[in-house]
């Protein structure tokens, strides 16, 4: 039976992840708690909105309502990257050879590894930004679409369209689809090589967790009542596939998911604060967590594939130990 090591804290859980092996919790105060041999904390924003884990520099990066962009360090440390004056921070992303993106109202900025700092203007606010797995670009979430903007070079945005409300953005790890999430309870997507269209609806909320599986073949989604997991191993995604449906509870919305690090296995998060995991195969679940405070806000496996670190709207948080 997994064991769970709780940690009590007071307010919105943004991020749980792993740095290096220790677990750390990004707090909506802006304060963030690490267990490293003890409860230790440090202060980065004041007010944080929005948190990105980059995977490549073991760091967590962080947005808020001071305006400015902080790297959290496996050991703790804070350090301030970038700042728009006193324009909110509303959604951050890490990139390749170290770039980071951040948006601010209706820019985009994207700094590089050596501090310079390009910006990128749009007609509407940018909601969503991510990185490609695959070269120097990125995408932008906005209304009516996504924009892909390549910063090192010059020449001309892509421009996507696709009518309604684009709120977030994913590249799938071959750099082959580019899903956004939508505020009309959607996901859309786009195959890049030919800009043909990938519908995704039929979702009863508005979908605010995203996961891909360890090789990029499933996309799984919140959302739901269940995990929603759309196949993307063939050349055109999950156009005319029927999605997995995992881990299935009638009185409880999925709000959180994260594929395991190398297995086709879910961590499924639910708005009262279940935790479960569920195999694709044969959709076998194994139960995680038992219902708790708030709703599932945040999850990240560990390295060594025997740790979910999760985190809540309630500020009840903690680290499973599935060995155990």
């Amino acid at each position: 039976m997994p064991t769970v090591a709780p940690l009590d804290l007071e307010g919105h859980c943004v991020a749980a992840v792993f740095l290096g092996d220790v677990p750390h919790f990004a707090l909506a105060d802006g304060v963030v708690h690490r267990l490293d041999h003890g409860h230790k904390t440090v202060q980065a924003n004041d007010g944080l909105l929005a948190a990105f884990h980059d995977v490549a520099n073991d760091r967590l990066i962080t947005g808020g309502e001071d305006g400015k962009v902080f790297a959290i360090g496996a050991g703790g440390n804070a350090a301030e990257l970038a700042s728009a004056g006193k324009k909110w921070i509303t959604s951050v992303a890490a990139g390749p050879q170290g770039a980071i993106a951040f948006a601010s109202g209706k820019t985009a900025y994207v700094r590089f590894a050596d501090g310079k700092t390009k910006e990128f203007a749009h007609p509407r606010s940018v909601e969503g930004l991510a990185f490609s797995p695959k070269g120097m670009r990125f995408g932008v979430a906005r209304y009516n679409g996504a924009t892909l903007h390549f910063p090192a070079a010059e020449g001309k945005p892509v421009e996507l369209e696709w009518a309604g409300a684009h709120t977030g953005v994913t590249f799938s790890p071959d750099g082959a689809f580019l899903v956004t999430t939508m505020q009309e309870n959607a996901l859309h997507g786009w195959k890049l090589a030919d800009g043909k269209h990938m519908r995704m609806s039929g979702y009863p909320g508005k979908v605010k967790s995203l996961s891909w599986s360890a090789k990029g073949k499933w996309l799984a989604s919140s959302g739901a009542p269940a995990a929603i997991v759309w196949p993307f191993s063939g050349k055109d995604g999950p156009m005319g596939k029927a999605p997995l449906e995992l881990g299935t509870r009638g009185n409880a919305m999925v709000t959180t998911v994260a594929c395991h690090p190398s297995q086709d296995v879910v961590a499924v998060g639910y708005d009262d604060g279940m935790v479960m995991a569920v195999r694709f195969a044969d959709a076998k679940e194994v139960l995680l967590r038992r219902p708790g405070k708030g709703a599932i806000t945040s999850m990240m496996w560990d390295k060594e594939e025997r740790r979910v670190a999760f985190g809540s709207a309630a500020g009840d948080c903690g680290v499973i130990d599935i060995t155990a």
